[in-house]
């Protein structure tokens, strides 16, 4: 269960104390003498069936109107499921959050209803505040505990949790991770490159340095194009299939109500957000484009603030990259001529949307604040591109660029993680996401 209290219990105590949950206290919970001993990866791990093929009315809370799966609500149980690993690992005095979805992605698509299997572990943790956790999705197999095949792992991802004292709201120490098997060492050393990685993109972000030589000509050179389609005395005009990335946005707001909540009463759990996201970027995505759009995949996102229960959450979608993509009958390949839009000539295109989420008080007296940026990759059947006009805007097309180059090249390596015993992923992540489906 994601949360063990009645919400009106948990209101009537709050209440009765007279403590807000919330707020930080000078006082650390978390003892100090705790056992931090090694764990192993299979002391975490955890594996759960959602019997969508034997219970109609549980599959009606996972099917859209089309009848296909809807992948917000499979996120919604990664992220509770992420937390059922995690607490496995640390134990109960501590307050464990999501930082960090690091990537979710499509490794099979389903073709027929079937019960789900979630499986995953700690993989990475040495020690300090935060772990990484592996999980995959795949079709159930028909006998309880026999070997998942990999042609049947549906989804892969990795989460970062971060633990914190229940009272002070600072980072604690967790046990490490024991390495045993030479898997669990390939598991662990994957975690640490992504570790590593992620301080090293920190150092180079466009908050911290400006765009490099060959962006800053990019940029320059769609800036010229963009004065050639305002000049009357030019006849080149901007491509009708070409949009200012200012007319994609979407946007949304909503009351964040106790139902969603997480195991500790007042602040809303990270799986809601993954979900209302994502949908709000397919809608994005489905008004650019004119079409259905595929999932291909969840990009490396953050958590940066909780969202308390009774507050306004405030979502943005915007179109932040456009990449064209050749297909053949056998295999498919990107080009990446999305530097220069009008020279696109294929009928598909990868399509990046970007969600900014902030949160405001009821009584919006306070400051907003931000919650977390989303960044989920579509394929649409459709030749079509994002052309940014502002310098913010600018910036948000180079750092979706950055993402889609670092994908394109984990895929090259082989990418991500391999499905294996004990919730280890990975994937090849080279389909185009056209197979017949019932994912959505």
């Amino acid at each position: 269960m994601r949360v063990r209290t009645p919400w009106v219990e948990a209101l009537r105590k709050k209440q009765e104390e007279g403590i807000d949950p919330t707020k930080k206290s000078d006082v650390a919970a978390t003892p100090s003498d705790r056992d931090l001993t090694p764990k192993r990866m299979a002391d975490s791990y955890h594996r759960v069936v959602i019997p969508l093929a034997q219970d109609p009315w549980l599959l009606d809370n996972y099917l859209n109107a089309n009848g296909h799966i809807r992948l917000g609500t499979i996120f919604m149980d990664l992220d509770a499921l992420s937390g059922v690993i995690a607490y496995k690992h640390t134990g109960e005095s501590v307050t464990t959050v999501t930082a960090a979805v690091d990537r979710i992605t499509i490794n099979h698509p389903l073709k027929e209803l079937c019960d789900l299997e979630l499986s995953g572990q700690v993989t990475f943790a040495t020690g300090r505040s935060s772990m990484e956790i592996s999980i995959q999705v795949a079709k159930a197999p028909k006998e309880a505990g026999a070997p998942v095949h990999p042609e049947d792992v549906l989804m892969t991802c990795a989460f970062t949790m971060v633990s914190l004292d229940p009272n002070t709201k600072r980072p604690v120490a967790i046990c490490p991770v024991k390495v045993e098997s030479e898997e669990e060492k390939r598991l662990f050393a994957l975690g640490e490159k992504n570790y590593n990685t992620k301080k090293d993109r920190a150092k180079t972000g466009l908050r911290k340095q400006t765009p490099n030589d060959e962006e800053s000509d990019l940029i320059h050179a769609m800036w010229l194009r963009q004065l050639e389609y305002h000049d009357p005395n030019n006849p080149l005009r901007k491509p009708p299939n070409t949009h200012y990335m200012s007319t994609t946005t979407l946007h949304s707001s909503q009351i964040m109500q106790p139902q969603y909540r997480n195991r500790h009463n007042f602040m809303i759990f990270g799986g809601y957000l993954l979900k209302t996201s994502f949908e709000l970027a397919f809608c994005c995505a489905a008004a650019f484009s004119h079409s259905r759009p595929t999932f291909l995949s969840l990009d490396p996102s953050t958590f940066e603030n909780p969202v308390p229960v009774g507050s306004v959450l405030y979502l943005k979608a915007t179109v932040a990259y456009t990449e064209p993509v050749t297909t053949s009958s056998s295999s498919s390949s990107s080009a990446n001529t999305n530097d220069d839009p009008s020279s696109a000539t294929t009928t598909t295109t990868r399509v990046q949307i970007r969600i900014d989420s902030k949160v405001r008080d009821i009584e919006h007296g306070s400051s907003t604040k931000p919650t977390g940026q989303f960044n989920y990759t579509f394929l649409v059947e459709s030749d079509i591109s994002v052309a940014p006009q502002t310098y913010e805007e600018f910036m948000i097309w180079v750092d979706a660029r950055r993402r889609a180059e670092r994908v394109r090249g984990s895929i090259d390596e082989g990418g991500g993680m391999a499905a294996g015993d004990g919730g280890g992923l990975k994937g090849s992540g080279k389909h185009d996401g056209r197979a017949v489906r019932v994912t959505e």
